[in-house]
């Protein structure tokens, strides 16, 4: 052993100076030209209210950045499948590590996806499976719900040296149902919602939307193809007749003297109505494809997905059906208890998964748990999964509000594991609203001070208590606490819920009271989606407000989304005598030059993509002649670039004046949008601003209840007063309110509020709670009273 006799410290290194990710002049979306440096193996919380720029800052410029040229490492060949990166607009960024994204965008909504495939949990169970399952039914493949089994055999001809054609079999064992082929359910569709059997053709008897008038052509197709008679009732039908007439191959068939082909009704109506994305449909046709089609779970599998080979194959009397359908806490234990030296790396390692699960309170859910059915907060946390025992130090991991979909008492859990990463010499960039999670920065990043084009400057750089005593709009609202109500409403009814069993609900029986403001609460995984949304279906008289996703390209706005253009447009043809199609960017009137987009997009391979603003309309996204036409003096385009609380007033009043418009603006302004333009693409919309966007669209829908799952998703301390007033206003126009949430200070604020719990998954699914705020504070006989007692200071 070498003794060090050396005793004087060590020259300064020069690397040792690169403690700090510097960012200078960045002008992403709403930024002007902020300048940060942000310390290296430090917890650093960006704040600030929704849409004043933080994830501009920390993922369209820094993260955006790492990954661009981490993947600028490869080579061109490489790069040419790989996600193009523009280079984000910022002067200078240094001191980048490699940046690791967990981010809030929903897992994928394939119908074979599951929790069990996105975390490869699966993966290694299949792999235990085929090395220690009773009977062998062969390779891990076996067990896969996603590979289907093949046979074939015949001639295949060896093109080396001499050519030779030899015969060959091909054999593969796969573990998919080959009736649900891997789904768990099968689409049956019900034909009396397709047409009416007492009537013939010629007399209408289609129901489908769109297809009710005699000249369509598709109508005509059916009517003179020649295959059935088009003035026979359709329950009259020959078998041959109804055989043809619903599932008929496509043939070429001549209607009125032009060529068109024909097909059966049922594979005509799975191209052109069950093939599309159903969220993207118009509301009617959505409607109807929810009537027409029913899916049940599939009789051969009972909803594994598995093949009889693969559930026949266990392992202590267990299949990998059952594995992948208990709760994962439950299955960590069973992987634990078997005992086979032969797998033991392989019973370690997805050991460690399953306890990572349980460890980041997910322990409730099951691996065959579909993934697209997650929230945003639990789809966030699984893909925290496979970072948690890495190894990797020196990394910035990006995370975007990892509280979301969090009771108070799992936040603790959270920020545990966010010190557990920086603690291994990690950089950790965090966005994020809650003040619990807030408390825990090393460094603070507070932008605004306002959302949207009020935005986009720092407001303050520091620590907690230089946040608490500076004049932010994040440190005045700091320390806000909400009073438990002092008087509450009384109920006008109630909506009876009697046996609910969903997921692992327990035969619920509960009275939801109407006419008040109803907060359901419990820890994540209770069951509180599954007794609201499973129970109170959308109906007639309820309008529902879930987490989805809002779907919109980049030529989708504020104005197309809640339907606003649409009397903007009339009002505008009025005005002028022309068509209302010209005022619209994606149809008659849209530019040639860019087609409406506003930017021309220059695809340069492997090469980030450019775009550069349309030399013909200067962005304006219109032909100019459209732009000579005007309503109350301002083109189409100035309409568009208003922001919503100009719009509200120039549509409120004089020669502008439209209602239809007016209260769609007013409904965006009750929701705290007055800061939005109208154009300004969807795409570049915070999860805050989509999530209050999509809440705007819902309230103009007549409905007696309004169902809300956790309506303060993404919302910054000082709007949540905000919502308070709005759910209040709902509630006080006579509609009941009930709010699926984990914030305090909705707790507070309620009329009534119903517990789930105690815990979670199967320690959940029951009634714990029920009664007024003040009653729940005062008993604190339930995790969230002790938590809510605590925070209104009880």
């Amino acid at each position: 052993m070498a003794t060090r006799t050396d005793t004087r410290a060590p020259a300064p290194q020069a690397s040792d100076s690169h403690d700090l990710i510097r960012v200078h002049g960045a002008r992403v979306n709403n930024l002007k030209d902020v300048s940060v440096e942000i310390p290296k193996r430090r917890l650093t919380v960006f704040t600030g209210v929704s849409g004043s720029g933080k994830s501009s800052l920390v993922f369209s410029t820094i993260a955006a950045e790492s990954q661009r040229m981490i993947n600028e490492t490869y080579s061109a060949f490489v790069q040419g499948f790989m996600p193009t990166l523009a280079r984000p607009e910022v002067d200078v960024l240094e001191g980048l590590t490699t940046a690791i994204i967990v981010d809030q965008q929903r897992l994928g909504a394939d119908p074979r996806s599951t929790v069990g495939t996105v975390t490869d949990a699966n993966a290694m169970l299949r792999i235990l499976f085929s090395r220690l399952g009773e009977p062998h039914i062969g390779p891990p493949g076996a067990y896969a719900f996603n590979v289907p089994s093949v046979r074939a055999s015949g001639a295949i001809t060896v093109e080396r040296g001499n050519k030779k054609t030899v015969k060959a079999t091909f054999d593969r064992t796969g573990g998919m149902c080959p009736r649900c082929e891997g789904r768990g359910t099968v689409s049956d569709i019900d034909l009396t919602q397709l047409y009416d059997d007492s009537k013939s053709l010629s007399e209408g008897a289609f129901t489908i939307p769109g297809w009710k008038s005699d000249s369509q052509w598709t109508v005509q197709v059916y009517a003179q193809s020649g295959f059935v008679d088009p003035d026979k009732p359709i329950r009259r039908y020959t078998r041959k007749e109804l055989q043809d007439f619903l599932y008929g191959e496509p043939v070429k068939v001549k209607v009125n003297g032009v060529n068109l082909t024909y097909e059966g009704l049922i594979p005509k109506i799975q191209k052109s109505f069950l093939s599309k994305d159903k969220e993207a449909m118009q509301p009617h046709i959505r409607a109807f494809v929810e009537r027409a089609v029913t899916f049940t779970t599939c009789p051969e599998c009972e909803g594994t997905r598995l093949s009889e080979g693969a559930r026949s194959s266990k392992i202590d009397r267990v299949s990998i059906a059952d594995a992948c359908a208990m709760q994962i806490s439950d299955l960590a234990a069973w992987v634990r208890g078997l005992d086979e030296p032969s797998v033991a790396p392989l019973l370690t390692a997805l050991g460690g998964t399953l306890d990572s699960f349980v460890e980041i309170g997910l322990g409730y859910l099951s691996l065959d748990r579909p993934s697209g059915t997650l929230s945003g907060g639990e789809a966030q946390r699984v893909k925290m999964i496979r970072h948690l025992g890495s190894s990797l130090t020196d990394v910035t991991y990006v995370f975007d509000e990892p509280t979301i979909g969090l009771h108070p008492h799992d936040i603790q859990r959270m920020n545990g594991l966010l010190l557990r990463l920086r603690d291994k010499g990690n950089t950790v960039l965090v966005v994020e609203h809650k003040p619990e999670t807030i408390v825990i920065a090393d460094h603070i990043v507070d932008l605004g001070p306002g959302a949207g084009t009020a935005g986009g400057t720092v407001c303050f750089e520091g620590t907690v208590e230089g946040l608490r005593a500076g004049d932010t709009v994040t440190g005045r609202h700091f320390d806000d606490r909400a009073a438990v109500k002092k008087t509450v409403r009384e109920p006008t009814g109630v909506l009876e819920i009697r046996g609910a069993h969903t997921h692992n609900l327990r035969d619920v029986d509960v009275d939801v009271p109407l006419g008040v403001l109803t907060v359901v609460t419990g820890v994540a995984g209770s069951g509180k989606s599954s007794l609201v949304h499973g129970s109170i279906p959308p109906g007639e008289n309820v309008v529902s407000v879930d987490q989805g996703a809002i779907r919109g390209s980049r030529r989708s706005n504020p104005a197309t989304y809640t339907g606003l253009l649409d009397p903007i447009r009339k009002a505008f043809a009025k005005a002028n005598d022309v068509k209302p199609a010209l005022f619209s960017a994606n149809s008659e009137g849209a530019c040639p030059g860019c087609n409406g987009a506003g930017v021309v997009y220059s695809d340069l391979a492997m090469m980030a993509g450019v775009a550069s603003t349309c030399d013909e309309c200067e962005g304006k996204r219109f032909q100019s002649a459209v732009l000579e036409y005007r309503f109350a003096g301002r083109d189409i385009s100035e309409v568009l670039a208003m922001s919503v609380a100009e719009a509200e007033e120039f549509f409120g009043t004089g020669e502008g004046r439209i209602p239809a418009a007016h209260r769609v603006l007013g409904r965006l302004s009750d929701v705290g949008l007055g800061y939005l333009s109208l154009g300004q693409p969807l795409t570049t919309l915070s999860g805050g601003e989509r999530q209050r966007l999509k809440l705007a669209t819902h309230m103009a829908e007549k409905g007696g209840v309004y169902v809300l799952d956790e309506p303060t998703a993404g919302l910054h301390l000082a709007d949540v007063q905000q919502l308070l007033g709005l759910l209040d206003r709902i509630v006080d126009s006579g509609t009941s309110v009930v709010v699926v949430e984990h914030h305090q200070a909705v707790m507070a604020h309620a009329d009534w509020i119903i517990d789930l719990g105690p815990g979670a998954g199967h320690d959940g699914g029951r009634i714990v709670f029920e009664g007024t705020p003040a009653d729940l504070v005062a008993g604190r006989a339930t995790l969230t009273g002790e938590h809510l007692a605590a925070y209104v200071g009880a």
